[in-house]
């Protein structure tokens, strides 16, 4: 097992350090109740030739223990093919972006240490990219309730139709799991990636970005993953003004990386839609978006209203009035 204090912060070059067909990356804290279940889930796969790359974001729980316990009593034949980051906490899109440029895989699938995967389905997986070549490969996922569960089917995309998947994304009609796609990692390093600046949808800052530069996309309709919904200490746990201004947040960071030139950056179709939503959520929870983002009243005047959009039609006239009696009282 390979450690590293300090992850790389510089990209690699893919022809020198493709050693292994895919990189699993996992960012670790907080996980200790579920890691030696998602541990035996990735370490007996049906294919094991891969590398295990794992982010230890500061965990000041036992998780890490429990991880090396797992290893050394049941997968010391695979010590050779597992990498562990040590860093101090910096949060999860830090983490997995620290794991990815430390990844030696041609290709990145990452997951997350609550959850588990099925046992065939890095096999299955490679396979599709072998037969494909494609740059992404993305697969269904169950969502376990503890009782019951509820399987997410994914719509059918290709190259061709990669902006309306982004945009259904956007607005909920699909799925935006970082988790269910696995993708060539040279789209990440050979390309401009921004990274979150928070956790709260970062699946879907990050995605938007690597689906946009791809050049191919394959459908592998089977399940493959299970996402534990019952963990309480998940993003998704917190209370929906938090989720919602950390989400608003984060989009408007992606949305200032490409601001100057939206008409050729992964947000396209998607920019006026953030900015309604950033509006709505401002009004909604009392929350100043523009001492941060003090663009976001000129960009909401001049985002024409659409049926397009997550946020709904009466939202966006609300939020377009208010912000434009805003933008010519500061004339004034």
């Amino acid at each position: 097992m390979v450690l590293f204090s300090k992850p790389s912060q510089t990209h690699l070059n893919m022809k020198s350090i493709n050693k292994f067909p895919l990189s699993l990356v996992t960012c670790v804290y907080g996980v200790e109740e579920y890691i030696e279940q998602y541990a035996d889930s990735i370490f007996s796969q049906t294919y094991t030739d891969i590398e295990y790359v794992f982010v230890n974001d500061g965990a000041k729980d036992k998780s890490m223990q429990i991880l090396e316990h797992v290893i050394e009593q049941r997968y010391q034949h695979l010590r050779k093919n597992i990498v562990i980051l040590n860093q101090k906490n910096q949060g999860l899109p830090i983490a997995r972006k620290n794991g990815i440029e430390q990844a030696r895989g041609e290709y990145i699938l990452c997951a997350d240490p609550d959850d588990w995967l099925e046992h065939n389905a890095v096999e299955a997986i490679l396979k599709t990219i072998k037969e494909s070549r494609a740059d992404i490969v993305y697969f269904d996922l169950v969502k376990e309730y503890g009782h019951r569960q509820s399987i997410k089917r994914e719509r059918s995309y290709t190259a061709a139709t990669k902006e309306l998947w982004i945009e259904n994304i956007f607005n909920y009609k699909s799925h935006g799991y970082s988790v269910t796609k696995c993708f060539r990692r040279a789209l990440y390093t050979e390309n401009r990636i921004y990274t979150p600046i928070l956790g709260m949808h970062e699946d879907i800052y990050l995605m938007t970005q690597i689906i946009y530069y791809a050049e191919s996309i394959v459908q592998l309709p089977l399940t493959l993953y299970h996402y534990r919904k019952t963990n309480k200490g998940s993003m998704c746990a917190q209370n929906t003004a938090t989720r919602h201004i950390a989400s608003s947040r984060n989009l408007l960071d992606l949305y200032k990386n490409y601001m100057h030139n939206i008409d050729n950056s992964p947000i396209k179709h998607v920019a006026g839609g953030i900015v309604m939503r950033a509006g709505w959520h401002s009004l909604l929870h009392k929350y100043d978006f523009t001492k941060e983002y003090p663009w976001l009243t000129d960009a909401i005047c001049d985002t024409r209203i659409s049926s397009r959009y997550q946020t709904g039609l009466l939202p966006q006239v609300i939020v377009k009035i208010v912000s434009c009696i805003k933008k010519r009282h500061r004339k004034s």
